[in-house]
């Protein structure tokens, strides 16, 4: 079976169809992507995104997540196939400031 965000990248719709592939190849973890991206807890700063996530807000960049499913199994958790998901289909919240300034003003996030 072939990494559906390379057909969701080629142009395939978000639809129930797409959603099906995503929760089989990536199981749990795709379903709670999805989960994620549907009450848009996907959050793009300057610097990069941020998710939030059931127990905190977690930075995401590229293939790195500070979540503790990550740091301790590696590989992809629900909050890089929600950003994965977000950055295709354009679904996150845009904020434009460094994510440290969100941090600073007592607006948003919470200390990593």
């Amino acid at each position: 079976m072939s990494d559906p965000f390379s057909d969701l990248a080629a142009g395939s719709p978000l639809n129930d169809w797409m959603r099906k592939r995503i929760g089989a190849y990536y199981k749990s973890r795709g379903k709670k992507a999805l989960d994620i991206v549907d009450q848009n807890r996907v959050k793009r700063y300057r610097d990069f995104f941020v998710v939030v996530g059931d127990t905190g807000e977690y930075v995401v960049e590229d293939d790195f997540c500070s979540c503790d499913d990550f740091l301790h199994r590696g590989g992809r958790c629900a909050h890089i196939l929600a950003v994965k998901v977000a950055r295709i289909t354009g679904r996150f919240e845009l904020i434009d400031l460094w994510y440290h300034e969100d941090l600073a003003d007592g607006s948003g996030g919470t200390a990593l």
